[in-house]
């Protein structure tokens, strides 16, 4: 169907996991070689560097796969929501998909990257007022960020018959004005990374655009200052672990 990642009886994940047995672990992430079943398996565009393209067949697929089925198309006006590993891919695919493109942050320290990126336009929503003029302005909005917010200030930002979808994973549950959606039809969803047939078609979409995701590449040794740093927030804007040094 290509939604094998939202199936009933759950994915399997190819870290940290076991198969449907039970009892094999899943081999991937830091493996130097694994065997993997043709039908999962991706092609990627001779033009794209392999370091710019690890990050897409996350962060890539979990922002492009929404905008598939939200219909993303020329002239649309969409939000990313932070500008991380998740949002600078929303904006790069976004963008290149012909969208007028917004990034939302709470704070001015990307503004320049999101311009270099190609945002049309750039807010800093660390103050409650920039929510004001922003009022129906979204037909839909991306929203990566797992950090706690208020998430009525951003569905008010949506136009009639918006949409707010979610992709980051706030520790706590979001308190939802229901007035906000009712009063111009709009809905709130979520989305979860995507589905292999979705995958080689954005890997494909990447390859034509020459869309990769910006990278930090480190040795295995640097490891731990890594995961010191991500936690931070310090990494524009993923790191990518030459495997090739393990």
């Amino acid at each position: 169907s290509g939604d094998e990642n939202y199936c009933e009886k759950n994915m399997t994940a190819t870290y940290n996991d076991r198969e449907r047995d039970g009892l094999t672990p899943t081999y991937g992430g830091y493996s130097n070689n694994i065997v993997v079943d043709e039908n999962y398996v991706v092609s990627i565009p001779a033009n794209l560097a392999l370091s710019g393209v690890a990050p897409l067949l996350c962060a890539g697929i979990t922002l492009y796969s929404p905008m598939k089925f939200w219909k993303v198309r020329p002239g649309m006006k969409v939000a990313i929501i932070g500008l991380g590993g998740l949002g600078h891919m929303g904006l790069k695919i976004a963008k290149a998909m012909g969208a007028h493109v917004t990034v939302l942050s709470h704070s001015e320290n990307k503004k320049d990257d999101a311009y270099q990126m190609g945002a049309d336009d750039f807010y800093a929503t660390i103050s409650p007022e920039v929510f004001k003029g922003l009022k129906g302005k979204f037909d839909l909005i991306l929203n990566t960020v797992s950090a706690e917010h208020d998430i009525n200030l951003y569905l008010n930002t949506l136009s009639l018959n918006g949409t707010l979808v979610i992709l980051g994973l706030p520790g706590k549950p979001f308190s939802v004005n229901a007035g906000v959606l009712l009063g111009a039809r709009r809905s709130m969803a979520g989305s979860t990374i995507g589905g292999m047939r979705d995958l080689q078609e954005m890997i494909n979409f990447c390859g034509e655009n020459n869309i990769l995701s910006e990278v930090e590449i480190i040795d295995p040794e640097y490891i731990n200052q890594a995961f010191t740093r991500t936690v931070a927030s310090d990494v524009r804007y993923r790191f990518v672990i030459d495997a090739s040094k393990f």
